[in-house]
């Protein structure tokens, strides 16, 4: 049985080649160009190399020292000071804000009293979860933060450098360096 064609429907077929010049190479440069962008954009795709690093929420010192005095957490340094670009100065400033939620967090749920003796200072390895880039923390070593973190995480090896590592349950890492703890917080540890 024949189906009778309606005449002046144009099929799929006929509608490219029906266009102007040009809109057809139009069309196929926009579609390039989203999907380009889409690759391209901070933060998302695989040709940036982007990670969760480049969404991280900064903060300054004035900031994370107010959330910490809020919890009850202290911080020292063996500079008395707390400029970035000083080694022996403890700074906040560009900290993320998943980590001073994740040293609140540490305070909470340990009970243990904390202190920091290191930030985003200069001086310390570099990388993209570095203390450069707000990821990191280093405590106070003490006997009840010690106890708590090797009683309450896993046990995952000694890192690159030999310190023994631990993982909590929300994914942050705790390495063992001697005489403090060396956090690196992916996350505020479920604040």
């Amino acid at each position: 049985m024949k189906h009778p064609q309606v005449p002046n429907t144009p099929r799929a077929a006929d509608t490219v080649t029906s266009r102007t010049p040009g809109t057809a190479l139009r069309a196929v440069l926009i579609a390039l160009a989203l999907v380009l962008g889409a690759f391209l954009a901070p933060g998302v795709g695989v040709i940036g190399g982007a990670t969760d690093a480049h969404a991280a929420t900064k903060i300054s010192h004035a900031t994370a020292t107010s959330m910490f005095r809020s919890s009850g957490i202290t911080w020292s340094s063996s500079g008395g000071c707390s400029d970035r670009n000083n080694p022996t100065c403890t700074s906040f400033e560009q900290l993320n804000l998943a980590t001073a939620q994740g040293a609140q967090t540490l305070r909470s749920a340990s009970g243990c009293a904390l202190n920091i003796t290191g930030g985003t200072e200069t001086g310390h390895a570099s990388g993209t979860y570095s203390h450069w880039n707000g990821y990191k923390l280093d405590f106070s070593k003490a006997t009840c933060v010690t106890n708590y973190v090797k009683n309450t995480f896993t046990y995952i090896g000694v890192r690159g450098d030999g310190a023994p590592q631990w993982r909590s349950g929300a994914g942050n890492v705790y390495a063992d360096e001697g005489n403090h703890w060396d956090v690196t917080f992916y996350n505020c540890g479920g604040c």
